[in-house]
């Protein structure tokens, strides 16, 4: 009975509509600014033990209740964003109170948290054998050239890890909605983790709480199996008894 309930209900319908944009948005978005973030800093540059601590506190940081309050108070109708813009004579949008840029703002939070997604990145990409390098930069190859050609199939295989994780994660979201926009505006920031935590504590209704948890495990059950077999068209491993 649960079950029917959750599909002829147009407020959980849009929770998971909902749920799958944050997911698509941010999972893509945090993997491409990672593996950047971790592509430089694997040069030798000044300093490079600094911005690679720097870069990895967001990750131990973003996801505790101060931070998300501390976001809040950044993107709220007067807060800092709003307060710089206006300095400079340019009114800011209401970030929090329009559903335009609610969900975005949610979803940047979780892209700035890519500290994890980068060490283990920069793990991988201090695996790949310089004399790849060498030879392509011999053959005229550039940076960039170099980064699609060699770097990016030889770190597939992180790349698929990293994949499935945050995939994991961005369907388990809570923190951010919760603390920062309680689902609104309209339910623009309303994740199925948030209609699990109200249906549950709030009208302590566990039933359709567990039916709603249950999909949504599927759902990630479903996406991470596309994955896997997805895998062997794109993952390279360079041991085939590795698959």
């Amino acid at each position: 009975m649960n079950y029917i309930e959750i599909f002829e209900s147009d407020k959980i319908m849009k929770a998971f509509k909902v749920t799958f944009q944050y997911a698509f948005l941010t999972v893509p978005l945090k993997l491409a600014v990672s593996l950047f973030i971790a592509y430089i800093l694997n040069f030798k540059i000044k300093f490079v033990n600094f911005f690679r601590t720097a870069y990895y506190i967001p990750s131990i940081l973003g996801g505790s209740v101060a931070v998300a309050v501390l976001w809040k108070a950044i993107f709220r109708d007067d807060g800092l964003i709003n307060t710089v813009l206006g300095f400079i004579g340019v009114e800011g949008p209401n970030w929090l109170s329009n559903p335009s840029y609610s969900l975005f703002i949610i979803c940047l939070l979780r892209v700035w948290q890519f500290g994890s997604a980068m060490v283990i990145f920069l793990a991988a990409l201090k695996g790949v054998p310089q004399d790849l390098y060498e030879a392509a930069a011999i053959d005229g190859a550039g940076k960039w050239r170099q980064f699609f050609k060699i770097t990016v199939p030889l770190i597939t295989p992180v790349i698929f890890y990293n994949l499935v994780t945050q995939l994991c994660q961005a369907f388990q979201e809570f923190n951010g909605p919760y603390i920062i926009t309680q689902g609104g505006p309209r339910n623009s920031t309303t994740l199925i983790s948030l209609l699990v935590y109200n249906s549950a504590f709030k009208t302590y209704e566990m039933g359709m709480a567990s039916a709603m948890a249950w999909l949504m495990f599927i759902v990630v059950m479903v996406f991470t199996v596309i994955a896997f077999i997805s895998q062997k068209h794109w993952v390279y491993y360079s041991d085939e008894e590795g698959r």
